[in-house]
């Protein structure tokens, strides 16, 4: 589960060009249009001030984010998971999550090239973090 909005809750985030020692700022205004962010922070008021923070990540610790129903995952969850068939046939790496309004698609990348995986129940089977594996089973037009 990942969401825009997300930040809307948030007093403060973290920016940095990596994740080792971020800077944390205070949020003066957001503003999320679908999947468009435009947001204020403190002591980023010019230009320059602003050059020097493009590019850099956004960061928000885990122990910020709402706790999570059973079932539901944060998209930094998935990717990086081993993706393997019922049968036990490693079919690649989660590598991104596309969201399409619908559904969110994962995409694995293996020795067979890009699969796309829809996020339903029929071809997700188990999302198992704690061992980094989802295990999928594949339709026939897979």
């Amino acid at each position: 589960m990942e969401w825009p909005g997300a930040l809307e809750e948030q007093e403060r985030v973290l920016i940095g060009p990596d994740e080792n020692n971020p800077i944390p700022y205070i949020i003066k205004s957001i503003n999320v249009k679908g999947r468009n962010l435009t947001i204020s922070l403190d002591g980023i008021d010019s230009i320059e001030a602003s050059e020097a923070i493009a590019g850099h990540f956004l960061y928000l610790p885990r122990q910020w984010l709402p706790p999570l129903d059973e079932d539901e995952y944060y998209w930094s969850d998935i990717i990086g998971l081993d993706v393997m068939s019922e049968d036990g046939k490693k079919l690649g790496v989660v590598t991104a999550i596309i969201p399409t309004g619908s559904n969110d698609v994962y995409v694995c990348e293996g020795s067979g090239g890009e699969l796309l995986l829809p996020a339903f129940e029929d071809v997700i089977v188990k999302i198992d973090v704690p061992r980094g594996i989802l295990t999928v089973k594949l339709p026939k037009e897979l």
